[in-house]
């Protein structure tokens, strides 16, 4: 692929990233299975970890509710910071994989592959976080407000239309995956922490859908739940949101994927 005449010597060309992505992508399609799980469950535990410090924040309901947003967004970076620095599998990450396929460097069937056993380690790794707080009575915390937010955001995702959170999936990934590509773009861990912090702390705030850390929100909330006696979160509402913001998650980050590699590298392969 042609390089820009005088690339930063600081950080990738915007040309440079499609080329990382996809060198990225050959690496995840082609990575051993096991290894692909024991990163993910470290992926799904790491956003769950972010997760559980955005509940800190929705805890205290003397907030404005555009500080409580911001905030709770600024601090949920910590999950993606902590992927993409410590390094981990993460699905929706991973949507990025679509440009690679694009240019044939591995066929579909690994993109699937990599996606079937990432999002089914990041479901582990976010779902024992989730068993661990609860065992831990981190819910308990200030109160019982910690509980009482943790119920609260799983209830008002469990609510959600399908159509609306389907919408909210796509618009959060899209987001997701250009902290993620602009990552590529970074050579240091300061770097890396720049390009997480505003399209993370953007989707939190803009309220839109992430599966994976949905797979964090809505079990803590059923076993907080349980745990109080309540019964305003169904397990059909659970489903249909992560059903229709996993799906959601795909296409936006397919939508990042498919531009980019139509910007900068469909032309170099004609």
């Amino acid at each position: 692929m042609a390089r820009e005449a005088y690339p930063n010597p600081l950080m990738r060309t915007p040309s440079e990233v499609e080329v990382a992505a996809e060198d990225a992508g050959v690496t995840k399609a082609t990575a051993p299975a096991a290894r692909l799980f024991v990163l993910a469950v470290l992926a799904g535990a790491f956003i769950a970890l972010g997760g559980s410090f955005m509940l800190i924040v929705k805890a205290d309901s003397s907030l404005p509710f555009a500080v409580s947003q911001v905030l709770g967004g600024l601090v949920f970076c910590l999950g993606l910071f902590l992927v993409l620095v410590a390094g981990a599998e993460l699905f929706t990450g991973n949507c990025l994989m679509v440009a690679g396929g694009l240019s044939r460097r591995y066929p579909l069937k690994g993109i699937l592959r990599n996606w079937a056993i990432v999002y089914t380690g990041n479901a582990v790794g976010a779902i024992l976080v989730a068993g661990l707080l609860a065992l831990a009575a981190f819910g308990d915390m200030g109160s019982g407000a910690v509980r009482d937010a943790a119920i609260s955001v799983a209830v008002s995702k469990a609510s959600l239309a399908p159509a609306v959170a389907f919408t909210r999936g796509i618009l959060c990934n899209i987001l997701v995956c250009l902290a993620v590509w602009m990552g590529f773009a970074g050579k240091t861990v300061c770097d890396k922490l720049a390009a997480t912090v505003l399209p993370v702390c953007a989707f939190v705030a803009l309220g839109f859908e992430h599966s994976i850390a949905n797979l964090f929100f809505l079990p803590f909330g059923l076993m907080l739940e349980a745990a109080s006696g309540a019964a305003g979160i169904t397990v059909a509402g659970v489903a249909t949101n992560l059903i229709c913001v996993t799906v959601g998650n795909i296409l936006g980050g397919v939508l990042v994927a498919i531009a980019y590699w139509a910007a900068y590298a469909s032309k170099s392969k004609q």
